[in-house]
């Protein structure tokens, strides 16, 4: 394999200057969301996305629920496309998030959502559409053309656009400095030496990823980065789901890497973490947790912003997985870089 770097490896590297262009370009419109969030004073918010997009959903999702109190869900994009069902969403608010905004199941049910009252907002980094042509408000991630399959930078944009429009819904200050403060900390962060975790990962079969809160989003979107760039199968749990039946599985030398951002969450996943230690897992945690090996992250010092930190290090680790597992991470085996679903 060629020793210049990968398209995926320069665009983690790339991720800090997409996200000051993200600000640069579309900051009004990151504002002007979340003016009309809070003018609306939704009693309820749905998302729509696929992949590593749904992920970036999920995180909003966290985000938002600890933040505004306001329930969010993600609607199955089939039941516009496939099933034909109308929506009934006066008075709530639909985001849609996609790369390329050019699914059709992702458009038919933003377009759904808007005939069924929804006010809809599409972060998207293609600007020029059918996903921003569905939509009331547009947010072009202003990533710049990510080529290779796997989303990295368009996906940590795509959290951190949703952020912005939750803090200028919430008028959170605290949120907006974080954010702002971002890129200078994803410099370092994408920078970070995971060696420690990757003879274990290399050599496994199978592993598990957890996390709670805006973590288990990162978690993940973790899990599946393993699977379509390392061609290993790796699961995604809640801390508080593990203990639920998967523990069975874990075994002497069975890998787990564990996101432990500093939020409410971290002192339950320690106790976890040494349960899965005692069962023999290879261990590995990002964060604060008083078991297994303990991987270098950049803090952010806010717990919104912190499991961003903490994915930029891994996209970094996984590529280079993909690698050492004898793995092109960019032309993972059978598929493209858009996928468009019914």
């Amino acid at each position: 394999m060629s020793s210049a770097l990968s398209l995926m490896r320069q665009e983690i590297d790339e991720t800090p200057d997409a996200l000051r262009r993200l600000f640069g370009r579309s900051g009004d419109a990151i504002r002007d969301a979340g003016l009309r969030l809070r003018a609306l004073d939704p009693k309820v918010i749905v998302t729509v996305a696929r992949g590593s997009s749904d992920h970036a959903a999920s995180y909003f999702k966290y985000a938002a629920e600890i933040r505004s109190g306001r329930p969010v869900a993600s609607l199955g994009p089939s039941i516009a496309s496939v099933y034909g069902a109308p929506l009934r969403l006066a008075g709530s608010a639909a985001i849609a998030i996609s790369q390329s905004g050019r699914s059709p199941d992702i458009v038919a049910l933003l377009e759904a959502a808007r005939a069924g009252g929804g006010e809809t907002i599409a972060i998207v980094n293609a600007e020029e559409s059918p996903l921003a042509a569905a939509a009331d408000h547009v947010i072009p991630l202003a990533a710049g053309p990510e080529r290779s399959v796997a989303a990295t930078k368009s996906c940590i944009a795509s959290v951190v656009a949703a952020l912005g429009v939750l803090a200028a819904w919430t008028e959170d200050r605290a949120l907006t400095a974080a954010l702002e403060a971002l890129p200078a900390a994803l410099e370092r962060a994408v920078r970070q030496d995971w060696t420690p975790a990757l003879a274990a990962c290399a050599g496994g079969r199978s592993l598990y990823t957890l996390g709670r809160g805006p973590g288990l989003a990162v978690a993940a979107e973790a899990a599946l980065k393993f699977k379509e760039t390392s061609n290993l199968h790796a699961e995604a749990f809640s801390g508080a789901e593990v203990l639920h039946g998967p523990v069975a599985l874990v075994e002497d030398g069975f890998p787990v890497l564990a996101f432990a951002p500093q939020d409410a969450a971290a002192s339950s996943l320690s106790p976890i973490a040494r349960r899965l230690a005692d069962a023999g897992a290879a261990l590995f945690v990002v964060g604060e947790a008083d078991a297994g090996i303990r991987l270098p992250h950049v803090g952010t010092s806010h717990p919104l912003t912190e499991p961003l930190s903490m994915l930029a290090s891994f996209y970094g680790f996984v590529e280079a997985l993909a690698r050492a597992r004898g793995h092109d991470p960019d032309t993972p085996r059978g598929l493209r870089k858009v996928t468009e679903t019914l």
